[in-house]
């Protein structure tokens, strides 16, 4: 018995050693998983001639560079710490070739005429019929996939990768886009490797000319790292373009999301981009109508200009729960993923910040050009100017950051560089969110962000510990939220919002709504002040309504005090009124959001 108590004591200070140093060496680094270069088909018939994958790597480590579009040189505010070029694998680096003239791509009628409309400036007729050629025609636009094109193209972005990559400065992946677009739905994913050049240059991206299936797509991950001893992680992106497929209940071929489904989701798509250029997937005002803040950043239209439906299989939230409620009935939760935030920018430019939003495409990329239909349906100010991963990783390198996405200990931000602290355990209190090592506290007493809570103690509720620091060149914070979703005895789908920390010294009213923070926005300077909201909201939380039989998912959102969106800036520079970017919004309450928390009885 002795030996017994003196071993357990033991363990307990090896494991609160290692929480300790797990807590010591966590840093958070920013980051950019999706970016578009000129190898890409579209951003390049989109004006980016000139902005490869050198120029997006340099352009992410703060050096100078010339903007594709309007030429003018152009720096980030600040560096990023990682960086993933992902261009379309479908007619990887085509345009450019074609372009230049290449032999393979201009030995037919097609090719040779739309080299010579490339030449006349034509970049958008070129664009128009490729798109409408490869839903009507495939085979019509197949030479533009020639393999010896295509692993040219994969060779030079995966030098330009290892180039870049500066473990413990500054980390560059390799990584590719397969765009699944079935009746003109997003169903698009981002793919990344840890390895370099000596794996990605033994093998040929899988594009949407291999399947459109995602269950393909995570079939030939598993089969490719197994076969060459690498691995991939795959980031699903922009669902609410989806019309409710993204998290579906019935897969591609009809039958029911099932076990082996969730398996392989889960495996290979830890984290899924739920904020990014083409808006906000968190969740909708029609899905969460007592949400005060759910309308945020709406896109207007499928990626074809076609009718957007807001379904629950689009949203984040949404589909968190669904997956509770999916594991109840097959064994494992197949949305059981962290979030990120991320560009999507076709510039070569991942740039997130409002005052200096540099443009989805090249051709918006200025004010004179945002009220232009650049794609079907959709104008420069359509794009949002959001947003960034926020990643905690042990060190600055591939491997560790890969590690921290397979843990989901990152987290999305609509742009502002928002320090996010999230744990989840049984015994947190109050003095531990004032404590000088929080984040020790955090790991030693619980788990952080993506991590699972098991049955609780008898008589025990969960506790959490968050801290939220403003970004020190952007907006206060005007307060931190839990979103909780859950499933109810009937088996209907549950959330609730619970404002958990806010500034000043507002009190919530007899239906427990805070009142607004204030703005203080001017729309004919568009300047702000930081005369209200807080620069730290740190606290710990105790579920109220914490039932230990049922299954919940957890998560944080913060909210900024308002700042001035790209929109009225555009507008005051152009000398007219902020009405003159109809249907758009002049101000912003940027975000940031937790990867969750699960807690399974």
């Amino acid at each position: 018995m002795r030996l017994e108590r003196a071993s357990v004591f033991f363990l307990a200070i090896l494991l609160a050693a290692n929480s300790a140093v797990h807590a010591n060496e966590t840093r958070l680094l920013w980051g950019d998983t999706h970016l578009h270069t000129s190898y890409s088909f579209d951003a390049f018939t989109l004006g980016n001639a000139t902005a490869d994958p050198d120029t997006a790597y340099r352009f992410a480590k703060g050096l100078p560079v010339i903007h594709p579009g309007h030429r003018a040189l152009v720096r980030i505010d600040r560096p990023l710490d990682f960086l993933v070029v992902t261009d379309h694998a479908e007619g990887l680096g085509a345009m450019a070739e074609l372009a230049a003239g290449n032999p393979l791509l201009t030995d037919n009628e097609r090719g040779q005429r739309w080299r010579q409309m490339l030449a006349e400036g034509k970049l958008n007729e070129v664009l128009t019929e490729v798109v409408q050629l490869g839903t009507v025609s495939p085979e019509a636009i197949a030479f533009l996939s020639d393999d010896r094109v295509f692993r040219s193209a994969w060779e030079r972005i995966a030098e330009s990768a290892d180039r870049h990559n500066k473990p413990g400065k500054f980390t560059a992946f390799i990584g590719w886009e397969w765009t699944s677009t079935p009746d003109g739905l997003n169903l698009h994913r981002i793919i990344f490797t840890p390895d370099g050049k000596d794996k990605a240059a033994q093998y040929l991206p899988f594009s949407l000319n291999d399947s459109e299936k995602p269950r393909d797509l995570w079939n030939w991950l598993e089969k490719t790292a197994s076969e060459l001893g690498t691995d991939f992680v795959a980031i699903g992106h922009n669902s609410n373009l989806s019309n409710g497929r993204f998290f579906p209940l019935v897969d591609e071929d009809g039958r029911p999301v099932d076990a082996e489904y969730a398996r392989l989701r889960e495996r290979w798509e830890p984290v899924e981009e739920i904020t990014q250029y083409k808006g906000d997937s968190e969740t909708h005002p029609l899905l969460a109508p007592s949400d005060e803040f759910a309308d945020f950043e709406r896109y207007r239209h499928l990626l074809d200009g076609g009718a957007l439906e807001h379904k629950p299989g689009s949203y984040a939230r949404s589909a968190l729960i669904r997956g509770l409620q999916l594991e109840g009935e097959i064994g494992v939760n197949p949305y059981k993923f962290g979030m990120i935030g991320a560009t999507d920018t076709h510039t070569g430019l991942a740039s997130a910040e409002e005052g200096k939003f540099l443009g989805k495409y090249a051709q918006d990329s200025i004010p004179e050009t945002k009220a232009k239909e650049t794609v079907p349906g959709s104008v420069g100010w359509d794009a949002s100017a959001m947003g960034f991963a926020g990643v905690w990783a042990t060190e600055n390198t591939r491997e560790a950051i890969v590690e921290a996405f397979r843990r989901k200990e990152v987290y999305a931000t609509t742009g502002p560089r928002i320090r996010l602290r999230f744990f989840g355990g049984w015994d947190f209190k109050a003095r531990d969110a004032r404590a000088k090592d929080l984040a020790a506290q955090g790991y030693g007493k619980g788990v952080p962000m993506g991590g699972d809570l098991a049955s609780a103690p008898r008589g025990k509720a969960p506790t959490f510990l968050i801290s939220a620091v403003k970004d020190p060149l952007d907006g206060n914070l005007d307060r931190v939220q839990v979103v909780k979703g859950w499933v109810a005895a009937d088996g209907s789908a549950q959330e609730r919002i619970y404002d958990v920390a806010w500034s000043g010294d507002r009190k919530p009213d007899d239906d427990g709504r805070l009142q607004a923070v204030g703005d203080t926005v001017s729309l004919t300077t568009g300047r702000y002040d930081n005369s209200i909201g807080a620069a730290e909201l740190t606290t710990v939380w105790v579920d109220p309504d914490f039932d230990p039989a049922v299954r919940a998912v957890y998560y944080v959102r913060v909210i900024q005090i308002p700042t001035p969106r790209h929109t009225l800036l555009d507008t005051i520079a152009l000398q007219e009124p902020p009405e003159a970017a109809e249907g758009h919004a002049s101000v912003i309450q940027e975000r940031a959001y937790s990867s969750p928390i699960w807690y399974t009885p």
